[in-house]
């Protein structure tokens, strides 16, 4: 009933506001919630780690999928993707383009 996604491209602090939000609730909340959060991009590739958590656990055959519910989710920071701007006299600025590793697991009530 575990399921990670490494290498996603959005930033830890953008992930965890979502993932705050999502820990302790139910899998029908918790994708209710996400389908309608504004951070779209961020939600999207959370639900999408929700559902295959739903399904390695239903895939085990002994949980009943609806009670279950967000028992640990953390987000961690991946390798960060270093980026440079040019800028006023032919200087250059760095782009810190952050990734980060998010890991879920799923308990029955």
């Amino acid at each position: 009933m575990n399921a990670q996604l490494s290498f996603v491209r959005v930033t830890p602090r953008k992930m965890g506001m979502l993932v705050d939000q999502v820990r302790g609730k139910g899998i029908n909340d918790a994708l209710a919630y996400l389908r309608f959060s504004p951070r779209k991009n961020a939600a999207k590739t959370l639900a999408k780690l929700l559902k295959s958590a739903v399904a390695n656990a239903d895939q085990k055959g002994t949980v009943d999928v609806d009670n279950l519910y967000v028992k640990t989710i953390l987000v961690g920071q991946a390798p960060t993707l270093k980026r440079f701007r040019p800028r006023a006299k032919g200087s250059a600025s760095p782009i810190m383009k952050r990734t980060s590793h998010v890991k879920v697991t799923l308990a029955e009530r």
